[in-house]
């Protein structure tokens, strides 16, 4: 299983962290044996506002380093290949796109599986676009299985209700989605090294790992010797 560390930027510095520079920290990522990062301009995805320079010379400068994995609801085509040009290994197609089948579509014939995950929100089981607080007539799984169809591979699924909370992720949930042959990478509520180890269990690709890693609950080389356990 991968692990992805987050590196959430808000205001022009890192998100609930004491260090102010995101390249530096994601360089320290790599000193210690990431292989990936994942890159989130805040600002851009809550809709007040946006860090693109900054998030120009985060991606010209890590990918030297790391493969960046840049989530955030990114929601146009526009956006999208903005980050893919600017170096950006992967871009997570946002929910609210995903629901569109003809984006989706256009999107990986253009840019390929392999630079394209497909991130699936939820809500009480209900799929949810980021900054939403209802459900939409959808669940995670009918989503997952109509972006498999048009050719995705990767899916990044959040139980919202979870992210940020520190209460485990929803590892029901993306087993769901790993039963129909999709790479899920389970994001929101991880807080412990053994939350890491039950979404290895489940059969998941990967784990992004924001709070807890910045909090201190764990290192992030006591977290990449778990997963590679």
């Amino acid at each position: 299983m991968e692990l992805y560390p987050a590196v959430d930027v808000q205001g022009g510095r890192v998100a609930r962290s004491a260090a102010r520079d995101p390249l530096a920290v994601a360089r320290q990522f790599a000193r210690t044996g990431a292989r990936w990062v994942h890159f989130v301009d805040l600002d851009r995805a809550l809709g007040t506002g946006d860090n693109r320079e900054l998030a120009r010379r985060f991606l010209a400068g890590a990918r030297e380093e790391l493969n960046v994995q840049v989530g955030g609801a990114l929601a146009t085509e526009t956006a999208i290949a903005e980050m893919l040009e600017w170096g950006a290994t992967r871009v997570v197609i946002g929910t609210r796109a995903a629901i569109d089948a003809t984006l989706v579509s256009r999107l990986l014939a253009r840019y390929g599986a392999d630079r394209l995950a497909v991130g699936i929100d939820a809500r009480n089981g209900r799929v949810a676009a980021r900054g939403s607080t209802t459900g939409m007539d959808l669940t995670p799984v009918e989503l997952a299985r109509r972006v498999q169809s048009l050719g995705a591979r990767t899916a990044i699924y959040t139980d919202a209700a979870r992210d940020g909370a520190l209460s485990g992720p929803d590892l029901d949930g993306a087993r769901t989605i790993v039963a129909l042959g999709l790479d899920v990478i389970v994001s929101g509520g991880v807080a412990s090294l053994d939350d890491l180890r039950g979404a290895a269990n489940a059969g998941l690709a990967g784990a992004i790992v924001g709070r807890a890693l910045h909090e201190g609950r764990f290192t992030l080389a006591e977290a990449l010797a778990c997963v590679a356990a």
